[in-house]
């Protein structure tokens, strides 16, 4: 959650509405503050908050003006008794999510590698999808740590699946030159060589190296390079 909120950002996701001020009635004090935060925070975020303090100063004493109290009394707030456990379960049932179980981790693999990694594996916009993914199944996703390690085994399930579906629609001559390109150790030292050599196929390494220096020399590997991918 950003740090810094303006008036009427606060107001628009930070007011409590009648309902809400409804299951916080009976509550006195840090608890009181503690609830409300939470409930407020997870309805913005759809998750709970990592620690005591990722919520920030301005939302707490926006929620805590709202209910007369100090903000400071947060503090005293118990992040880790019996207390915040069963907030936590009032809150969920509340809007409607449930915890997420092992059953989800496939689930969200799935929908990753069919509908994102195709097109962005940038890992900010993995972590921002697969949060909201979790957020349109109104399940409460699973610690940052373990999002990160789901990310990851999508990301590799999925390029796992994109080779071996490349390697199946190569043909069989295809993949025998293959082999060739990433046996070869020829280099290419000349011109005179290029000509007597016209039809080899350069190694793996030469043709994922830089061209270097603007030259004949870079030229004329270039042309192999290039009629060594077009024989592919």
């Amino acid at each position: 959650m950003k740090r810094n909120w303006e008036l009427d950002e606060l107001i628009e996701h930070f007011t409590l509405l009648p309902h809400e001020l409804a299951l916080i009635e009976y509550k006195l004090g840090e608890t009181k503050l503690g609830f409300a935060a939470l409930l407020k925070f997870f309805q913005y975020e759809a998750r709970f908050p990592n620690n005591k303090f990722e919520i920030p100063k301005v939302v707490l004493a926006y929620i805590a003006k709202q209910l007369s109290l100090e903000p400071g009394v947060y503090a005293q707030y118990d992040w880790n008794g019996r207390t915040i456990k069963r907030h936590r379960v009032q809150i969920r049932e509340y809007y409607g999510f449930r915890k997420a179980t092992v059953e989800d981790v496939p689930r969200v693999t799935d929908w990753l590698c069919q509908h994102v990694l195709h097109h962005n594996q940038e890992f900010e916009y993995l972590k921002e999808a697969v949060y909201g993914y979790f957020r349109d199944l109104k399940v409460e996703p699973p610690t940052p740590d373990r999002v990160e390690r789901l990310i990851r085994s999508a990301i590799h399930t999925y390029e796992e699946q994109f080779f071996q579906t490349t390697f199946q629609k190569l043909p069989v001559p295809s993949l025998a030159k293959l082999d060739v390109l990433i046996e070869s150790i020829t280099v290419l030292d000349d011109e005179e060589e290029l000509e007597q050599h016209e039809n080899r196929q350069i190694s793996f390494n030469e043709l994922k190296a830089d061209p270097g220096r603007a030259g004949l020399e870079s030229v004329l590997k270039e042309i192999n390079k290039l009629r060594t991918i077009r024989n592919l």
